[in-house]
């Protein structure tokens, strides 16, 4: 069997993007399929797959596969990828807002531009959760704010929530020097394991960010961390509240946009395609 398949990336944060809805993926094994079209030697090479299929109530659905085939609830550079997909493909017509389902809810993405290979766009994602039985994180406290943790025999100062994934918000003053393939972090108080990142302030409106995706290692970018790190910096009274905060990564440069009026966060981000293709499965 013959798969048609395009690489994308957002802020290099890169996934293989698979038509479900044009293609017959009954009966495939979509864990196995993104292990195997993940991996660089052997495979295409991304932190994972995402598959794109016919939703019932909204433009479309997203089921979003790490590198190791596990699947993540949402992926904020990939929301943004899928909705290019869906106009490159012409799966929808060339419209300037789309919902899409994910396995966190429904999210709502404004078209800015699309030109060529390159699109800019605004996802709405949602109210970040902070109850703790939510997230989930096993802390008997009303939220997780600088908390003092020790993992491996290291202290750490955690921040937690979930936009639509958990996250794990460390500030630190500097993470240039960061070996993150060397590190480790889980525990039992994270019961579905939880997504890493390590935040640099630079002023109050701009923040440097490293991120240990869940199931991925280390990315060049993750929308979802992004913005996490830009809600727990405005909580912690590092950030400005109800302004553009520049998340710079390693792959490059995101917007993120903490309404805490609505308790509402916008991030703004480039979509690219970098080709497409087909492989053999």
């Amino acid at each position: 069997m013959i798969l048609r398949f395009t690489k994308m990336h957002g802020c290099g944060n890169s996934y293989v993007y698979v038509d479900g809805i044009n293609q017959n993926l009954n009966n495939l094994n979509l864990n196995e399929l993104s292990i195997k079209f993940s991996d660089k030697n052997f495979g295409i090479g991304s932190d994972g797959v995402i598959f794109i299929f016919n939703s019932t109530i909204s433009n479309a659905k997203m089921k979003m596969f790490n590198s190791d085939g596990s699947e993540g609830s949402m992926c904020g550079n990939g929301i943004r990828c899928t909705y290019k997909f869906l106009l490159d493909k012409k799966i929808i017509k060339n419209i300037k807002k789309v919902n899409i389902e994910t396995k966190s809810g429904i999210k709502s993405l404004y078209l800015i531009k699309n030109e060529n290979n390159k699109a800019l766009i605004k996802v709405n994602m949602g109210t970040p959760e902070f109850n703790p039985k939510k997230i989930p994180v096993l802390i008997n406290k009303k939220e997780i704010i600088q908390e003092n943790i020790l993992i491996n025999n290291i202290k750490y100062k955690i921040n937690c929530v979930s936009i639509g994934n958990p996250h794990c918000v460390i500030f630190k003053n500097e993470i240039s020097n960061l070996n993150l393939n060397k590190f480790y972090f889980y525990d039992n108080i994270f019961p579905k394991g939880v997504n890493v990142e390590f935040a640099k302030i630079l002023n109050k409106n701009k923040l440097k960010l490293r991120v240990l995706e869940r199931g991925s290692g280390e990315t060049l970018s993750c929308g979802t961390g992004a913005c996490a790190s830009v809600v727990m910096g405005v909580k912690n009274g590092l950030l400005k509240e109800n302004f553009d905060i520049k998340v710079k990564l390693l792959g490059g440069e995101l917007t993120i946009h903490y309404d805490t009026i609505k308790n509402i966060v916008y991030m703004t981000g480039e979509a690219v395609s970098i080709f497409d293709g087909m492989i053999k499965i």
